[in-house]
């Protein structure tokens, strides 16, 4: 397994395929986008244009596994956050209001410490099982701990959460989505020294 960093212009496309697989029966995609269309879309546009780094998770010659994240303090230039409207609106259609609730309600409830945010991990279905997740974690946590910093994310499905518990993640709160959203289980990982 060979974990690299992703370009944002030539693997958002990929990132996209293998996060909508990954992510076919979470329950915040499924609250977000029901009918299941417009899913890939969604991640592309979050590769593309929200979030500022990535990483791939590559078995062989295949894409099996990506990663999002946001260092500390990080937020989107107004400039992507203009070129990002297009690609939601086209995957979310009227359900974008859902997406803005859904970024508000996890934005306010962000730790005040500098952290890194873990805003999307997922393997292809196929590929799950054989350490995609936690290779992906690593370099990056490892980070984290050589420069004192702690890791943040939101879990949108409870049987994930032992996953990143065996990584340093402790849960912190459970936060109840707005229009009858579902459950998601906010976790955060103090720096190791």
């Amino acid at each position: 397994m060979i974990i690299r960093p992703a370009d944002k212009k030539t693997d958002a496309t990929r990132i996209g395929a293998v996060l909508s697989r990954a992510f076919h029966d979470d329950p915040v995609v499924r609250w977000l986008l029901p009918s299941g269309e417009g899913r890939e879309r969604m991640f592309v546009t979050l590769a593309r244009h929200v979030h500022a780094l990535g990483d791939l998770a590559i078995d062989g010659e295949q894409l099996v596994g990506a990663a999002l994240w946001d260092p500390p303090g990080y937020r989107q230039p107004p400039l992507e956050t203009l070129r990002s409207l297009p690609g939601f609106l086209m995957a979310m259609g009227g359900r974008v209001t859902y997406g803005q609730l859904l970024q508000t309600e996890f934005h306010r409830r962000r730790p005040r410490v500098p952290h890194w945010y873990l805003a999307e991990i997922g393997t292809d279905p196929a590929a799950q099982g054989r350490g995609a997740g936690s290779a992906m974690l690593a370099g990056r946590l490892a980070h984290c701990d050589s420069e004192g910093t702690a890791a943040y994310l939101e879990s949108s499905k409870e049987s994930n959460v032992p996953f990143y518990e065996k990584h340093g993640f402790r849960v912190t709160e459970e936060i109840r989505l707005p229009k009858a959203g579902p459950t998601v289980w906010a976790m955060i990982r103090e720096p190791v020294s």
